[in-house]
């Protein structure tokens, strides 16, 4: 199992290049499944959960063809409409097939999902979507089972709450069901329009994706196309902080600043500078020193355009070298604060109260050996150790290979002293 060695107290100064988004990547290739014609994919990120979406893919009766960022998928008939428990039990993103499956061959067998373990991800909105679209559900021994052996119709389905999954699977299902769908309070995340744009350039017509009304109508087939994968703005903002933590001087280029924009909204209340040279950069100067020292500031996640649960971790990290208290609220997981232990063994003063933390700051992190809990908990992590005395070990970095690309080799090439440790 790999582990991080990382050596603290190195400023971050350079640039750093984002790489396309994963959690747009995967429903992104989940869509191919919904045409016979070939999917040409640009800016897939390398990452470990891509990988075992094209194994998934493969299985169900997709050729792949991956080089480089580009990946090219062909799906002439679906051998197999199933995704087994053994290679998703560790991906959330297995229940993205779902809809495609269904409305493509009238038939889907998935496993409920694995993956992070930072809290319930109901896959029921998933099931009470494709209901209304039609679809017979039948829940037994690990597996959701659909049917819809005539086809999809569509239908009004209105989320009791905003799924971004459950927003990607049913706007998938919609496009081939007759007539019209209309999703209501659907998220509004960059993902769910990206994902619209590849749908549209395959022959959907889908309208107000980005928005919390999306209307889907119908269409008899889907055709192929090629398109390009989004920024990922989690690793974007994953470096933002890393910069503003090691009170360094770093460019993030090839990102998207308004996907970020609340981010960097904390940023300058904390007291970094923050600054948009062209459309697609942004460059961190992290102020850690008197009277330019990090200021504590609040926080509480929210759905899209708010603060990103996928940053609150690293965030929290950030608040442990900032002056005075700052309050971080979740409000999105119930179970997203296991990083804050592992925090705490490295000198961090935080306290947990139900779905808000505490931290007090500013505190001297030291190096210490640590585990990784899940994708995000992994990169708070690397973020504390960035600015730790001494050597920190994190352990069961397979949690952070899931969603970064060669972040040690990223954060290296701007002066951080991390290896990867097999």
């Amino acid at each position: 199992m790999d582990k991080f060695v990382i050596t603290g107290g190195t400023p971050l100064d350079g640039e750093i290049e984002t790489s396309g988004s994963k959690n747009s990547a995967l429903p992104a290739l989940a869509a191919a499944l919904l045409t016979e014609e070939p999917v040409v994919l640009n800016r897939i990120p390398r990452v470990r959960d891509i990988r075992t979406m094209q194994r998934l893919l493969v299985d169900i009766g997709s050729k792949v063809d991956a080089e480089g960022e580009a990946v090219r998928l062909q799906t002439p008939k679906i051998a197999c409409p199933e995704a087994p428990y053994e290679l998703v039990k560790t991906m959330r993103a297995s229940s993205l097939v779902l809809g495609p499956l269904v409305a493509r061959c009238g038939r889907a067998r998935v496993s409920l999902p694995g993956g992070c373990a930072i809290g319930a991800r109901p896959i029921n909105l998933h099931i009470f979507g494709l209901e209304q679209l039609g679809a017979r559900i039948n829940q037994a021994h690990g597996y959701i089972e659909a049917e819809a052996p005539e086809g999809l119709r569509g239908a009004i389905v209105h989320f009791d709450r905003i799924t971004v999954t459950g927003t990607e699977d049913l706007m998938m299902a919609a496009v081939l069901a007759r007539g019209e769908t209309i999703l209501r309070n659907a998220a509004r995340e960059p993902e769910v329009a990206d994902l619209a744009g590849l749908l549209r350039a395959m022959g959907a017509k889908i309208e107000g994706a980005g928005t919390s009304t999306i209307r889907i109508h119908g269409v008899e087939a889907l055709h192929g196309a090629e398109h390009a994968i989004i920024p990922d703005r989690i690793e974007a903002g994953t470096f933002l902080i890393a910069a503003a933590i090691t009170g360094g001087d770093l460019t993030i280029k090839r990102c998207n600043p308004e996907h970020v924009g609340a981010l960097v909204a904390k940023l300058l209340q904390a007291g970094a500078e923050v600054d948009q040279p062209d459309g697609e950069t942004l460059r961190v100067r992290g102020a850690v020193s008197a009277p330019g020292r990090l200021r504590s500031v609040d926080v509480t996640t929210e759905e899209y355009p708010g603060f990103a649960t996928d940053l609150q971790a690293q965030y929290m990290a950030l608040m442990t070298q900032a002056e005075g208290i700052a309050l971080v609220v979740e409000t999105i997981f119930e179970n997203r604060f296991m990083h804050a232990q592992e925090l705490a063994r490295m000198g961090a003063n935080i306290r947990l109260d139900g779905k808000q933390a505490i931290v007090a700051g500013p505190t001297p992190l030291t190096g210490a050996s640590v585990i990784a809990s899940d994708l995000r908990a992994s990169a708070s992590l690397v973020l504390a150790a960035l600015v730790a005395k001494g050597e920190t070990v994190i352990d069961r970095v397979y949690h952070i290979d899931r969603g970064y690309e060669r972040i040690e080799a990223k954060l290296a090439q701007a002066g951080a002293r991390i290896t990867r440790v097999e």
